[in-house]
């Protein structure tokens, strides 16, 4: 296995903004994030603040509603849809 990063940011220019993003998904959960080393960090808190990113990212929206059944006459049916929308 082997031990190369590569979480490297394809365009150089997108650093400072995927810094401002982190920082504001960090300021989010209520983690206190620092510029450069976060050493003091706890797993549980880091994760939250990539877990935050990703949910900002990738947001899944969800639309519930009942209807009557149209076979069963008297009978309600909840009906629910979720969309993920990605990029």
């Amino acid at each position: 296995m082997s031990n190369s990063n590569n979480n490297q940011i394809n365009v150089p220019q997108a650093r400072e903004a995927m810094d401002r993003f982190k920082m504001q998904a960090a300021q989010e959960v209520g983690v206190n994030l620092t510029n450069g080393y976060n050493g003091h960090l706890t797993s549980r808190e880091a994760g939250s603040v990539g877990g935050q990113m990703v949910k900002n990212m990738c947001p899944v929206r969800t639309a519930k509603y009942e209807r009557h059944n149209r076979i069963a006459m008297g009978h309600v049916q909840t009906l629910q849809y979720i969309a993920v929308i990605t990029v």
